[in-house]
């Protein structure tokens, strides 16, 4: 398998784009779990070995463990993630999944829980791993392929 366009170098100014949005996001007050959780979730939802395999080994490196790792497919259903964590897994996936769109239920606890402020890091977050995991998928990216 071999990566279609290297992104970066053909459209240099649109990957920077992107990368200041990233930029952003890690100049917010979003705790390194939180941004962790989202792009492993979103990255299992769409498919994205590339964004996968990196943002697992980040996670482990910054000290999550593998059990919760493991379990994010199924956080619903285990006790491993605290309400803060439920709510941002929660808007992650709807965000995702945009076609289903984000229920009200699922934006009002949200925003009950993280406060307007945070909620807008936690939505730029995914909407950025989205954009991450668009550009993995459709250049095939491969894995353990980065620095």
């Amino acid at each position: 398998m071999a990566t279609r366009i290297k992104m970066d170098q053909i459209e240099s100014n649109g990957y920077k784009a992107i990368l200041g949005l990233e930029k952003f996001i890690e100049s917010t007050p979003l705790t390194g779990t939180h941004k962790d959780l989202i792009k492993i979730r979103a990255s299992q939802i769409n498919g994205c070995a590339f964004c996968i395999d990196m943002h697992t080994k980040e996670a482990r490196k910054a000290g999550e463990t593998e059990q919760r790792i493991y379990a994010l497919n199924a956080w619903r259903d285990t006790p491993f993630f605290t309400k803060e964590e439920r709510a941002i897994l929660a808007l992650t996936e709807e965000v995702t999944l945009i076609s289903n769109h984000v229920k009200d239920e699922t934006y009002t606890a949200a925003e009950n829980i993280l406060g307007e402020t945070y909620l807008a890091q936690v939505i730029l977050a995914i909407i950025t791993i989205n954009a991450w995991n668009r550009i993995g998928i459709t250049t095939l990216l491969v894995p353990a392929q980065y620095q």
